[in-house]
């Protein structure tokens, strides 16, 4: 079994990431980071620009979280996937046999995330193993 983390670098992934490391070393899994790095629009030559662009940027990001998973000697995965948020982490956490899924939150009204689909919201609606979201310290 594992832990699997979306993160993303948003206002919410700092303290979402410092929970899932204690999560993983409390109960001695591995964490699986996860960024779901869907582009816009459909593919063709801008598509491929904007993908490319969104990789870079999870590549990036992720390194920090595993430094930070290191550090605290809790091994790391880490899946970049060309899917929406909430469904790659769905997908990694089948594929992991994951116990939890942790993401975090920032600020979003439980309407917004309802009417706008938010992924902490999808991914309650949507999970069939618990979720952990994770407040900012704001």
């Amino acid at each position: 079994m594992t832990v699997v983390l979306g993160y993303d670098e948003s206002p919410g992934a700092a303290r979402a990431l410092r929970v899932a490391i204690e999560v993983s070393a409390a109960f001695g899994e591995p964490l699986v980071l996860v960024y779901g790095a869907a582009a816009p629009g459909s593919p063709g030559e801008e598509y491929r620009s904007h993908l490319e662009a969104i990789r870079q940027a999870a590549r990036t990001a992720l390194e920090c979280a595993v430094e930070a998973a290191d550090e605290s000697g809790v091994p790391t995965t880490v899946e970049i996937l060309e899917e929406k948020p909430a469904q790659a982490l769905l997908d990694a956490a089948s594929r992991h046999h994951a116990r939890v899924i942790v993401v975090g939150t920032w600020g979003e009204s439980p309407m917004r995330g309802a009417l706008l689909g938010s992924t902490p919201h999808k991914l309650l609606h949507l999970s069939r193993i618990p979720v952990l979201c994770v407040p900012t310290e704001d």
